[in-house]
């Protein structure tokens, strides 16, 4: 490692949004979790909050305390809105604004902070057409039109997505106009990341601003992408130096003053990903990076994608589904009773009670962390609050997919190489950000309706891959998931 990185790393841990030091001078995570959901829960469940506070095995407890945050919220709509408020405004204090001068503020410093340097855009125009229908790959094919239908109709019926699926996705069959997004500026950040609609919009013919770390060589392949394209990418580039890229993690201000002045409709879209605290981080830069823009640009709408590796409430048929599915593995299934009994329950459990309207799905797995499942929580926290106050929000559940840093992940990668038993399917990365963007583009050019709770937005046309339907709970199948994942050589599609 070369000087320059090792000051350039040290640079990003000490300085832009970061953790609050405790007493002892440390920069806790877990301290900040707890804080966080611990105020997110005593407005409204206050034993909810005292048991948060109580937590002395934060990475094995905390996926009992974010499925209370969903059971907290789901009596009323103003109820779920509290708890995401709450959780965004003490996040708010568990954040800081650090500068290179070694000061700091909370987090919202970061809202009238000047910016460090001066970033001009850099423009590369695509020499192709554009793509004039949507196109899906899938499994080595390219699906069109009534191919289309019929794999949306198929992953429904297979309980990999909900049935409101298919609605949007005609919607843009019908519609391919939309596609361009003309007069729509898409601000991706994390722009490089294999999730990111960056690619496909591109190829639809629209105009996307890039936000990602200065690394030359993720440049050049958003470059290429661009030029091979046919919409317009923009770029954040050193008034001084040229160089391509910019940090949100140290330079909210500067990334926020260059999308401030770009031209069209902006929608900013979060999906950077870092491994650990980094992603907590990003989350909360992303948030903060967000209000600022607010008070800049009244047309500002928000677009985020959750991971179905989370806490949901799901409607009541999608309950009463899991339960004939789990009644009729169970039957056929000679190991089950000797296997629940070795487990003391642990194993192939029930997914819900029948009857729950709705019902809570718990698909949280350990190995990602509670700094992962807390970024995850805030964007959707957000996207609540947003909506409620009247802000446009594009919100959808990816399906998980063989990205890198899933593939990376010994535990993860076999365990969702072995998913397909228990009637789970992952996704290609290509596959899952070209259907996102799809539903993107139809949210860009539609008024999605606001529904009666706030749990029901989230599920609307959900891709969750199978985990709210399938008929075992997620984590009851997931050591099994992994030896079976573990026995084959290549990834099963």
């Amino acid at each position: 490692m070369t000087a320059d990185r090792e000051v350039r790393m040290a640079d990003r841990e000490l300085t832009g949004v970061v953790v609050a030091a405790g007493p002892d001078g440390r920069r806790s995570t877990t301290s900040l979790g707890r804080a966080v959901l611990a105020a997110a829960l005593r407005p409204v469940d206050e034993p909810g909050a005292a048991a948060v506070e109580r937590s002395t095995a934060w990475r094995s407890d905390y996926p009992a305390h974010f499925r209370r945050l969903i059971e907290a919220g789901l009596p009323d709509p103003k109820s779920w809105l509290v708890v995401a408020e709450s959780g965004l405004a003490e996040l708010d204090r568990q954040l800081r604004l650090a500068r290179a001068d070694g000061t700091e503020d909370a987090l919202p410093a970061a809202l009238t902070e000047p910016a460090g340097r001066s970033l001009r855009t850099a423009e590369v125009t695509g020499e192709g057409d554009p793509e004039g229908e949507f196109v899906l790959p899938y499994r080595g094919r390219r699906l069109r039109g009534e191919e289309i239908r019929r794999q949306v109709e198929a992953w429904i019926a297979a309980g990999v997505a909900e049935p409101s699926l298919a609605e949007p996705v005609e919607d843009v069959l019908a519609h391919p106009e939309w596609l361009r997004l003309d007069g729509v500026t898409v601000a991706a950040l994390g722009a490089g990341a294999e999730m990111a609609p960056v690619p496909s919009l591109l190829r639809w013919g629209a105009t996307v601003a890039a936000v990602d770390r200065p690394v030359p060589a993720l440049w050049e392949r958003l470059r290429r992408t661009a030029g091979a394209g046919a919409g317009r990418l923009l770029i954040p580039t050193d008034a001084r130096t040229g160089a391509d890229g910019a940090d949100l993690l140290t330079e909210v201000p500067a990334v926020a003053d260059w999308l401030a002045g770009l031209p069209g409709r902006l929608v900013l879209g979060t999906y950077a990903y870092a491994d650990g605290s980094l992603h907590l981080r990003l989350s909360g830069a992303a948030d903060v990076l967000g209000r600022r823009l607010r008070q800049r640009r009244d047309d500002l709408a928000l677009a985020f994608l959750a991971t179905p590796t989370d806490t949901f409430a799901v409607p009541a048929d999608a309950v009463a589904d899991a339960i004939r599915r789990h009644q009729r593995r169970s039957a056929g299934t000679l190991l089950r009773p000797p296997l629940r009994a070795v487990s003391r329950g642990r194993l192939l459990r029930a997914p819900y009670q029948p009857g729950a309207d709705p019902g809570v799905n718990d698909s949280l797995i350990p190995q990602q962390g509670p700094n992962y499942a807390l970024a995850k929580r805030v964007q959707r926290w957000r996207a609540a609050v947003a909506r409620a106050a009247g802000t446009p929000v594009s919100f959808h559940v990816a399906p998980s997919a063989r990205t890198r840093s899933v593939v990376k992940h010994r535990v993860l990668a076999a365990a969702f190489n072995g998913a397909h038993h228990f009637g789970v399917e992952v996704f290609e990365p290509a596959t899952a950000s070209t259907l996102l963007a799809a539903l993107l583009v139809r949210d860009l050019n539609t008024a999605p309706a606001q529904r009666a709770h706030p749990w029901q937005d989230e599920a609307y046309a959900a891709v969750h891959g199978g985990l709210w339907r399938a008929g075992y709970a997620p984590r009851s199948v997931l050591g099994v998931a992994f030896l079976l994942g573990a026995l084959r050589r290549t990834p099963r599609y």
